[in-house]
């Protein structure tokens, strides 16, 4: 198992600096992690110093509250794959799927992972704001949508990925699509609990961390 290519190596503050951008790629690069996940702004920069590797460069739309509208989703994610992103991780808007308006969920991943191409496309259902019944039905539509994962979390809510939220979307999605478990993920064994209960991919500040 290389768990290197589990792991999302993430920085999403709002105050990122070139400098901490500059350490992400550097650990990147020497762990070999699966991807790089940053904020859209860096992308093109991110891309530009990744080119020589197989590290990918993924990035957040909707981020962090995934409450704007569709169109302005999709010029994001199209902007954001013209200046070399690999790998889109949108924000589902979660005040519609608590309304149970799952058509228009539905339809905005759809929209989305159109605008993707042929990159992957990991939805956030933020499960911290969600219930069972809601986690159940946010993984069904993004099934039903033709994304690649379900991802638990932002990280900026009022918590991160549990175990739990790991095993209900695995019942929901089965090999439909992929997990990433995400948000409070901060040790080897947090690591290894949560690929035990389904996931198959971590989005994780503490890459190296976790690699034990």
């Amino acid at each position: 198992m290389n768990l290197n290519k589990y792991i999302d190596h993430t920085f999403l503050k709002a105050n990122g600096r070139q400098k901490d951008i500059d350490k992400l790629i550097e650990e990147g690069i020497k762990y070999d992690f699966k991807s790089l996940c940053i904020n859209p702004s860096w992308v093109e920069y991110v891309s530009e110093k990744l080119k020589d590797s197989d590290v990918l460069v993924c990035t957040v739309i909707g981020f962090p509250l995934g409450a704007m509208t569709t169109e302005s989703k999709i010029f994001e994610t199209s902007d954001a794959i013209s200046k070399g992103a690999d790998e889109i991780d949108m924000v589902i808007n979660v005040g519609r799927l608590k309304d149970r308006d799952l058509d228009y969920v539905t339809k905005e991943i759809k929209a989305v992972k159109n605008a993707c191409q042929d990159r992957v496309l990991k939805v956030i259902i933020e499960t911290s704001l969600l219930d069972e019944e809601e986690i159940r039905l946010a993984a069904q539509a993004v099934v039903d949508a033709g994304a690649d994962f379900v991802k638990t979390s932002t990280g900026f809510s009022t918590r991160g990925a549990s175990v739990e939220d790991v095993k209900i979307i695995k019942e929901v999605v089965g090999d439909k699509a992929k997990i990433k478990a995400s948000g409070g993920i901060r040790s080897h064994e947090d690591m290894m609990k949560m690929i035990e209960a389904g996931a198959d991919r971590i989005g994780a500040s503490a890459g190296a961390t976790l690699l034990g």
